[in-house]
């Protein structure tokens, strides 16, 4: 494994950054997980932009342009000669002291590109579906932490993890302050319910997924009515089909949440539709490299 760190390719045990580095010391700095499938980057060019949009939302200058960034992914996923990868992409706020002033870290920032292969959840889930529960751990607030900001501070779905763990599960949803479905602890949510597709609006605490958005796209294009709306865990426990996506997880039936079984219990049909448009498109979308 070949690991990128600002410019230089390290192999995985020398692959290092200082322990006064901002982003290990308070979680100062900022991420994206991209998928690569047969030599194309999928939605490279959303994923580099929404870094930067979450840099620059906290006051992050990142060393590279956006297109020297794109070379610097690809770069790496050549190194590593990875035909189907899991590339995540990290911006430091870089070295300053043990105090919080980011100004002490001026000009320091780091990039780190790390190319491996990933698989979130077991085979199973994807054929027969999963089962999650709500956890108590409620979502950033926008006011706070803006979900909208992928930052290396990821305690507040950490924490929701862990209690979906703790109770046997390996995925949670988490609610907004208001009481409405955020989304998940690494996933957005989708319900089914009379052939039309519901998922929480961005608003409401939730990230803007690469995966949910050309979720939404390929539902418009399929003919399939899409609302981004708010939910409350009823709309969830009435519904025909859920499923929840993201990039590392792709696109999983959800067949069971708090217990109550979710419309047959089974994988639906425009989950599976929409699965099967999903693949394609990673098929034939994507920078090759």
């Amino acid at each position: 494994m070949k690991i990128y760190i600002d410019g230089k390719f390290y192999g995985k045990d020398e692959a290092k950054i200082s322990v006064f580095d901002h982003g290990l010391l308070y979680g100062d700095g900022v991420f994206e997980g991209i998928r690569a499938y047969n030599r194309l980057v999928f939605k490279l060019k959303e994923h580099i932009v929404r870094l930067y949009e979450s840099a620059h939302s906290i006051m992050l200058k990142i060393p590279l342009t956006q297109e020297q960034m794109v070379k610097a992914v690809v770069g790496t996923l050549k190194a590593n000669n990875l035909e189907n990868a899991y590339i995540r992409l990290i911006v430091t706020r870089g070295v300053g002291d043990l105090g919080l002033d980011p100004r002490k870290c001026q000009d320091n920032s780091s990039v780190i590109i790390i190319a491996d292969k990933i698989a979130l959840y077991p085979e199973k889930y994807y054929t027969q579906g999963m089962s999650i529960i709500t956890v108590p751990t409620v979502r950033n607030m926008p006011e706070m932490v803006n979900p909208q900001i992928k930052s290396l501070n990821y305690l507040n779905n950490i924490l929701a993890k862990i209690e979906a763990v703790n109770c046997g599960y390996d995925e949670a949803i988490m609610m907004d302050s208001l009481g409405y479905v955020a989304e998940c602890t690494g996933d957005n949510l989708f319900i089914v319910k009379r052939n039309e597709l519901y998922t929480p609006p961005q608003c409401m605490g939730t990230l803007r997924g690469i995966t949910r958005d050309s979720v939404l796209e390929i539902a418009s294009y399929a003919d399939i009515p899409v609302h981004e709306h708010v939910l409350t865990r009823h709309e969830v426990y009435i519904a025909d089909e859920s499923f929840i996506t993201g990039t590392a997880a792709e696109i999983v039936p959800i067949v069971k949440v708090d217990g109550r079984v979710i419309g047959s219990g089974k994988p639906g049909k425009i989950t599976g539709k929409l699965t099967g448009k999903f693949k394609e498109l990673t098929r034939k979308e994507g920078t090759k490299y």
